[in-house]
């Protein structure tokens, strides 16, 4: 049995992309039903994500047809059979990953790493029971991508949500479970911002504007935004970013490194995933520095490294796909009450979910400058 508030329709929209490469369609399909360990939200909003613009156009492997979307905030309607962490009636925030809690990482407190989650959701767009919980009409199935979110309601293990108060805004809280915790992720665990540090952010969009943010919360003396778009380094300006570099009129590396006196950055990231982007940050790092690949590249691209001066020189290189769902998530919700983290000034645009594959052409073309994020019911 299920645990029931209010009568549910029997259907609800979704954005679904039936093949890699075709346009989002908006298509009525069947609420879906939360099992053992479960939750289903009825979704408030939905943030429009660079990855899943990566799934859309083929340039990263996964199931289809599929239902996007994967970071949302929401309220709890129905809640599985061995669910007491959350009550319906809850507003609730889920970040992307969504950890099974019982496999070897997980149980290492490397959630991040969760073997289950990317076996089978990443991998076969199933949750743990190895199926979907989404489908059309006649009964054939749909392929999740983490919770399917870009919907009026969608199905989350309870591992991956997180009680919100009253205080934040639900719809701008969406874009905690993805560009806020991917950030997190990258600046605090990662990257091991300190407070004094001198650091480079390149590709200042949802999340590295985010990262942008985060720096600065946590005390660096020096951040440098780059990025091919002035709108998008005046937005980092307005986040905290201490100085900016348009690597389409100067060399990002030279200039980088000449603003830091020569000696480089403690800790550069590079949120874009591109061999270029990914080669310039290793060039901003100072001697003993970080690197912090963030970005999603497509395919199986890949980027040179020049070892020598990697191993005479000390520099680390760091992947960071996200935060800690069960230790990072209340932590960044803490934050974000206290209004250390403002979501709301990542946000540059609110759309209608009919408006969704719209936003992510646009997205495509570099038109949005921050995160845009879709409201269900505006």
């Amino acid at each position: 049995m299920v645990s029931e508030a209010e009568a549910l329709p029997r259907t609800m929209r979704a954005a679904v992309l039936e093949r890699a490469g075709e346009r989002l369609r908006i298509e009525t399909i069947p609420v879906p039903v939360p099992r053992a360990g479960e939750v289903l939200l009825r979704v408030e909003a939905c943030g429009v994500c660079h990855t899943d613009l990566h799934v859309i156009r083929g340039e990263v492997a996964f199931p289809t047809p599929a239902v996007v979307g994967h970071e949302v905030s929401g309220t709890v309607v129905q809640v599985g059979p061995g669910v007491d962490s959350v009550a319906v009636g809850q507003a609730v925030v889920s970040p992307f990953i969504m950890p099974c809690g019982t496999c070897w990482a997980c149980r290492q407190g490397r959630d991040d790493l969760c073997e289950r989650f990317f076996q089978l959701n990443r991998l076969r767009g199933t949750l743990y029971d190895g199926e979907t919980r989404l489908h059309r009409a006649d009964g054939s199935p749909l392929a999740m991508y983490s919770m399917g979110g870009m919907a009026e309601y969608c199905v989350v293990p309870a591992t991956s949500v997180f009680p919100l108060p009253s205080a934040v805004p639900l719809a701008d809280s969406a874009i905690l479970g993805c560009a806020v915790f991917t950030a997190y992720g990258a600046v605090r665990r990662a990257g091991d911002v300190r407070p004094g540090a001198r650091v480079a952010v390149v590709a200042v969009g949802g999340v590295g504007s985010t990262v942008v943010q985060l720096a600065r919360m946590l005390g660096a003396l020096e951040v440098i935004a780059v990025d091919v778009r002035e709108e998008k380094l005046a937005a980092a300006r307005r986040l905290g970013a201490t100085d900016v570099v348009n690597s389409a009129q100067e060399d990002p590396v030279r200039a980088v490194r000449e603003r830091t006196g020569g000696r480089g950055v403690d800790v550069a990231f590079e949120v874009l995933g591109r061999p270029e982007t990914f080669a310039q940050a290793l060039g901003m790092v100072r001697d003993g520095g970080t690197l912090v690949a963030v970005g999603i590249a497509p395919g199986d691209a890949s980027a040179p490294v020049p070892i020598t001066h990697v191993v005479r020189r000390g520099i680390r290189i760091v992947g960071s796909f996200g935060a800690r769902a069960g230790a990072d998530m209340p932590t960044i919700v803490d934050l974000t009450a206290a209004q250390r983290i403002r979501p709301s000034e990542i946000i540059t645009e609110r759309v209608r979910l009919e408006d969704v594959p719209e936003a992510y052409e646009r997205l495509a073309r570099g038109q949005i400058v921050g995160r845009a994020v879709a409201v269900m019911r505006p």
